[in-house]
C-alpha cells in the first residue's frame, strides 16, 4: 500500500459531543473547497463523518486511518468528526497527538439535560426499528436505566474532565456552546473557519453559495419521541452537577434544558 506521509491524517479534528450539531458543523465547513472528507464506507464509518478510528477501527491499523484520511490533493484538509472521541483514554489521545499533532480540534458542549434527551431518543429509535416510530416514548424502568448506561450519557456529560484529558495534549482546542450555534450561526461559523485555517470570504462563488445554503440546513434531528416526568427530573439531577462544572470551568450559561423542565412542570 503506498501512502503518502502528512504531518497529520486528520487536519481537523470535531471530538464531540453526541448531539451537538457536530454533523451540522461537519457539513458547513465541508463546503470549504480546502475541506475534505474521506469516501462513506459505512459500516465500517459513520458516513464521511466520523471514522471511528480509536472506538471502532484500532484494530485495522494506523496505515489503514492514514490511507483513508489522506486526501487526493496536498494542500486540503481531511476531517474526521467522530464525537465517541471525546470519552478516549489519556493513551488514546497522546497515540492521536503522535498521528495528528498540529490538528485543529473543536469540541462543541450541549447543556447535558438535553443532550441526553435527544442520545436516549436516538438510541431509542435503533433499539426499536424506524418502522415503530409512532410507538416509541421513553419511560422510567429497568430498560431506560440500561439504556442510560449504554448510551454513556453521565460519561458523555463529563465536559470538564473529557476536556481537560485533551487540553494535557492540544493547548488550543476551540469550545463551543451549542446554543450559540443556534442563536448566532454566522458569528460562530466565523470563528470556526478561522480556527481551522480557512476563509470565507475568498471561497468561490459556487462554494460560497453551497456555504450559505448548508448554513441554512438542519442535517439531523432526534425524532421527538414523548418521555416521561420521571425520565425528565431523574435526568436532572443526574446531569445537574455535570452542568454546573461545565459552566463555571467554560464560562458558558446552558439555558436549554429549562424549556423542558417548564413543560415537565
Amino acid at each position: 500500500m503506498n501512502i503518502i506521509t502528512r504531518e497529520n491524517c486528520a487536519d481537523i479534528l470535531c471530538i464531540g459531543a453526541q448531539k451537538a450539531s457536530t454533523s451540522w458543523l461537519h457539513h458547513v465547513i465541508n463546503a470549504h473547497p480546502r475541506a475534505y472528507s474521506f469516501p462513506n464506507s459505512k459500516p465500517i464509518t459513520s458516513t464521511n463523518k466520523e471514522a471511528h478510528f480509536w472506538d471502532w477501527n484500532r484494530k485495522r491499523g494506523v496505515d489503514w486511518y492514514r490511507s483513508l484520511l489522506t486526501p487526493p490533493e496536498p494542500d486540503l484538509l481531511s476531517l474526521d468528526f467522530t464525537p465517541e472521541y471525546s470519552l478516549m483514554s489519556a493513551a488514546q489521545i497522546a497515540e492521536c497527538k503522535e498521528l495528528n499533532p498540529s490538528a485543529r480540534v473543536i469540541f462543541v458542549l450541549r447543556d447535558p439535560l438535553v443532550r441526553a434527551i435527544s442520545a436516549l431518543r436516538m438510541h431509542t429509535l435503533w433499539r426499536m426499528g424506524k418502522d415503530r416510530e409512532k410507538d416509541a416514548q421513553i419511560e422510567f424502568g429497568e430498560d431506560f436505566l440500561n439504556l442510560v448506561k449504554h448510551a454513556k450519557i453521565v460519561e458523555m456529560s463529563s465536559y470538564m474532565a473529557n476536556y481537560l484529558r485533551w487540553a494535557k495534549h492540544y493547548d488550543d482546542i476551540l469550545v463551543l456552546n451549542y446554543e450559540d450555534i443556534v442563536a448566532q450561526p454566522d458569528e460562530v461559523m466565523a470563528r470556526v473557519y478561522a480556527h481551522c485555517g480557512l476563509e470565507i470570504e475568498t471561497m468561490p462563488a459556487d462554494a460560497r453559495a453551497e456555504f450559505d445554503k448548508r448554513m441554512a440546513k438542519r442535517v439531523w434531528a432526534s425524532v421527538p419521541y414523548p418521555v416521561k416526568t420521571e425520565v425528565l427530573y431523574f435526568l436532572h439531577g443526574l446531569l445537574w452537577p455535570k452542568r454546573e462544572a461545565a459552566e463555571r470551568y467554560f464560562n458558558f450559561e446552558f439555558n436549554e434544558y429549562k424549556g423542558f423542565l417548564d413543560i415537565a412542570g
